[in-house]
């Protein structure tokens, strides 16, 4: 763009050839501090939705750092720059050039303190990115995490640069009652001489970077409310909605009070504004942002009533709800200086939603979920083309780094300094670090410091769990001396290479440990925590209390104190692990061995599928511990029960297939292991079924029991589905007084559509009827066929009157979940699965860059596969990187996956008949209560894709 000229740069504009790669060893500090920032919208509507007829005036007060001239260079991208003034000068000879504004020195004041003056137009209403000032639904609203700030205003968008926000908004009375923004509000009134428009002032007393900018203007209905804080503070609590959703907010309230109480009491942090604002919107990239007092959600993590919202739902909202208040210390207070730092914050904040979660409501039900998502996403990501370690080295687009690895890797990270320091320690530290770091943006290595100095001890080692991807294979081993009352366990540690990473140093690993009385069951070594520092180490426990000639059963890896991938040698024998299933004190590997147990089952027969063998009955162990588990209904907690009773998940049995996986197979033996269970215990399942069924009129509830019921009853009725006909799911579809139980049933009946096309289709019907075109409920009814359908089935939905590929929500409703959780038809032989989602690919790219390349991402696992699939999958790879004018964000995700090498998982050896006891089945149907917001399932007839509160996978944030 010439000196002087204005930037109008699309999203199909044509992205130069190579991308330019970030490293974080170019860190260096901005020669210029911000002291304070002054914002000025004029927000109005343009008889276009390309026309630029809102404006947004930025005061920038500038300070020289450092001695010398510079050229003062700022991000700028996407907007109609009108004016630049310094000193109340105009300047006329910047250059806007590859969205960077360079103001030369020349044209730069000698003086030490500067006033930056800019006006930029822009057109929300044709920002179809949903990044930087867009409209949704009628609304003015924003987001600027990572790199939106700078599609607003030239500024230094960097999460170092933090400064305080003064804000004034201008809008149409009418049309935009609603003004909001970060803080305080300071101002209201009618604007002179402009009769109909009015404004509001904003001010943040607290320095912030410009990542956490926020404003919304629309006409919204909300519900309001107060919170005491614990030093007698009253804050004013409000969530927005648009007027139709109000009935949905109560729950997102309730969430918003709990989630200050709980970090009031668990980590003495208060809320320091006097008013908090929450606003749902329905079109939004993410899952919702911490924006300084005022949070910005995505309407499928704040909406929530029984006819619209499953209990998934629930509990989704009220863990997001808290991870976004809780960034309000780890993420606003304390802020990353880089973005390479992405998981200083939200490592840390997923680590502080899950212990939230759990004290809330079961400990034990949410370990279990915050595992099972590690594995299903983080591992295979760990073992694939895009592994980085938590802090990544290098980027092109940031977008693409909010990653499970960055997020729930990171929140194991930090759950192994609590391990390492114990939970008292761990407090220690994290007030160490705010006291330290209150008001700054620091480093992975300063939290790391602060733990390290508040309890005295060395992590130097522990940095590796920062520089290092992969995940680390820990191997036991032990033996007793009985005559000298000790157990020599010893653990041994690996990691295979990653991209850029061959050789892999020994990580620090906390790895706790219990030791049991093989012949009693009884605890003889309560847990301990030991730490593997090297490739392999002996420790020697003492043993007391064990009975003659009996052996020690050691439980490892309790807690699943560390991400790693754990293994025995000898490996552990059926019956060692049903006696860890029946005595293990540790509930988490209670439900392992039982995990385990069942994905030997499934792997075998997936074997024998993939062979185009016959598949042979499960073995009667196996159909034996089923109906033992079933009959302790009743005794033990609902929740619990409904997992204990679940195979494990299509992504996670792909995951710990060996190479290649054959998808179909793994399909098909799933089905065939359900079907045998449920045909064994068909009697016992229809009575418990039955017994969990609500009677007619029966009160909603969201508590503990109630959801755990619902989850057990729509297990069973998953597991009958299976074998009998429609005539159950039906009659609990027609009486359904929840969502959690219409969709159940409904997700039953499209499954078994083939055979039963007239109750499928009358089903579909009827809620695609009751949903009365509510946005959250249409989702559901979308994702619920993408799930089953055929392709031509799932293009169909696409050319549905309720289908838009601008809104997120609805085009992942349907292609998410298609590429994610419809294993046979996307990995149909004839490659159309592929094809099909290629050219989404390259379709939403030209609208929404990081839609586009979260579905790209669907593709880097092609190795995995055998020949001919990953050879048509890295065919449309090669399509969609040479595609003219792919977006950085794209070119990065299909670049690498076609460059980089994966993870081999060594075929384990084929099963002959197993001693099974009690095991794990995965009821697709319904999600059982507490889960993870960053790893809740979205199921749909047997398959799952895994939604998170910054999208829906692949990609965070």
């Amino acid at each position: 763009v010439p000196r002087g000229g204005a930037l109008m740069s699309t999203a199909a504009a044509e992205a130069p050839a190579a991308p330019v790669e970030k490293f974080r060893k170019d860190y260096a500090p901005l020669p210029w501090e911000v002291a304070g920032i002054e914002l000025s919208f004029d927000l109005n509507d343009g008889e276009s939705d390309d026309a630029r007829a809102s404006t947004c005036s930025a005061t920038v007060q500038l300070t020289r750092r450092e001695a010398g001239s510079h050229d003062l260079v700022m991000d700028c991208e996407d907007i109609d720059l009108r004016k630049v003034v310094i000193n109340d000068v105009e300047v006329t000879d910047y250059e806007v050039a590859d969205d960077v504004l360079t103001i030369p020195a020349s044209s730069i004041p000698d003086d030490d303190n500067l006033v930056l003056h800019t006006v930029s137009g822009l057109a929300p209403a044709a920002n179809l990115q949903l990044s930087g000032l867009y409209k949704s639904s009628g609304m003015f609203c924003t987001q600027c995490e990572a790199e939106g700030f700078r599609r607003i205003t030239p500024y230094f968008d960097r999460p170092d640069v933090m400064t305080t926000y003064r804000v004034r908004l201008e809008a149409d009375s009418k049309s935009y009652p609603i003004l909001l923004s970060n803080g305080n509000k300071v101002e209201t009134g009618e604007v002179e001489g402009k009769p109909g428009r009015h404004f509001a002032v904003w001010e943040d007393p607290f320095p912030k970077p410009s990542y956490l900018f926020a404003m919304v203007a629309g006409n919204l209905g909300s519900i309001a409310d107060t919170y005491t804080t614990g030093s007698g503070r009253e804050v004013s609590l409000a969530v927005f909605s648009e007027h139709a959703n109000v009935d949905q907010l109560d729950h997102a309230m309730v969430s918003l009070k709990k989630s200050m109480e709980w970090d009031e009491a668990r980590f003495g942090l208060e809320y320091d504004l006097d008013i908090y604002n929450i606003v749902a919107v329905n079109d939004f990239n993410m899952g919702a942002m911490e924006n300084k007092g005022l949070n910005i959600f995505n309407t499928a993590l704040t909406l929530a009533k029984p006819s619209t919202a499953t209990d998934a739902d629930y509990s989704r909202i009220e863990s997001v709800i808290g991870h976004e208040y809780f960034h309000n210390w780890s993420g606003n207070r304390v802020t990353c200086r880089d973005w390479f730092q992405l998981t200083l914050k939200e490592g840390l904040t997923v680590y502080r939603d899950q212990e939230f979660s759990g004290d809330l409501n079961s400990a034990a039900v949410q370990r279990i979920n915050d595992v099972r998502s590690v594995r299903a996403r983080q591992f295979p990501e760990d073992g694939g083309p895009m592994a980085h370690p938590i802090r990544p080295e290098s980027y092109i687009a940031m977008d693409n780094f909010y990653t499970s690895t960055v997020y729930e890797k990171g929140a194991e990270v930090i759950r192994m300094y609590e391990a390492l320091l114990g939970r008292d320690g761990f407090r220690k530290g994290m007030d160490l670090y705010w006291e330290r770091h209150d008001g700054q943006a620091v480093t992975c290595d300063d939290f790391r410091s602060a733990m390290s100095d508040a309890n005295g001890k060395d992590l130097t080692q522990f940095e590796r769990w920062y520089t290092q991807a992969g995940t680390p294979t820990v191997t036991a081993e032990g033996t007793l001396d009985a005559a000298a009352g000790t157990y020599s366990l010893t653990l041994s540690q690996t990691c295979g290479p990653s991209p850029g990473q061959d050789a892999k140093k020994p990580f620090h690993i906390p790895i706790k440990v219990g030791l049991l009385d093989g012949a009693t069951g009884a605890e003889i070594a309560p847990t301990t925590t030991l730490e593997l520092t090297e490739a392999s180490q002996t420790f020697v426990l003492s043993v007391e209390g064990l009975s003659k000639d009996a052996e020690v059963v050691p439980s490892v890896l309790r807690e699943f104190s560390a991400p790693v991938r754990l293994e025995y040698s000898p490996p552990l024998s059926d019956d060692r692990l049903a006696f860890l299933m029946a005595y293990d004190t540790d509930s988490f590997n209670r439900w392992e061995a039982a995990q385990k147990l069942a994905m030997k089952v499934v792997l075998a027969a997936a074997a024998e599928s993939s062979s185009g063998a016959e598949l042979s009955e499960p073995p009667v162990a196996l159909m034996e511990a089923f109906g033992k588990t079933l009959a302790s209904a009743g005794t033990t907690d609902n929740s619990l029960l409904a997992y204990t009773l679940a195979l494990p998940a299509l992504s996670e049995l792909s995951d710990a297939m060996p190479v290649p996986v054959d998808p179909l197979a793994l399909v098909a033996a799933r089905k065939h292991v359900k079907k045998a269970l449920a045909t064994t215990h068909h009697d016992a399942l229809v009575a418990l079924y039955d017994e969990l069924t609500p009677a007619p009129g029966a009160p909603f509830s969201i508590d503990g029991e109630a959801m755990g019921k619902r989850a057990l009853r729509n297990t069973c009725l998953d597991f009958l589905n299976s074998v009998d006909g429609p005539a159950r799911a039906k009659a609990q579809f027609d009486a359904s007084e929840c969502m959690t139980d219409k969709l159940s049933a409904m997700a039953g009946l499209v499954a078994m559509g083939k055979d039963h096309p007239a109750e499928r289709d009358a089903s579909l019907a009827k809620f695609y009827e009751d949903a009365d075109a509510d946005a959250l409920v249409l989702n559901k009814w979308f994702s619920t066929q993408a799930g089953e359908f055929d392709l031509e089935g799932v293009k169909k939905l696409t050319e549905h009157p309720d289908f838009t590929w601008s809104n997120p929500n609805r085009m992942r409703s349907v292609v998410s979940v298609f590429a994610g959780a419809n294993l046979c038809s996307f990995h149909a032989e004839d490659g159309s699965g592929y094809e099909y989602l290629a050219e989404v690919v390259v379709k939403i790219d030209k609208i929404n860059n990081q839609a586009a390349a979260r579905l790209c991402g669907v593709f880097s696992l092609w190795k995995r596969f055998d020949e001919k699939r990953g050879a048509m999958m890295k065919a449309q790879l090669e399509v969609i990187k040479n595609t003219e004018g792919v977006s950085k964000d794209v070119y990065e995700i299909a670049s690498k996956s076609l460059v980089k090498t994966l993870r081999s998982v060594p075929r384990p050896p084929r099963m002959a008949r197993m001693e099974l006891r009690p095991t794990l089945f995965h009821a697709p149907s319904v999600a059982p209560p507490g889960t993870s917001s960053r790893g809740a399932e979205v199921q749909s007839g047997g398959c799952v894709v895994w939604a998170t509160s910054r999208g829906v996978v692949p990609g965070r944030k």
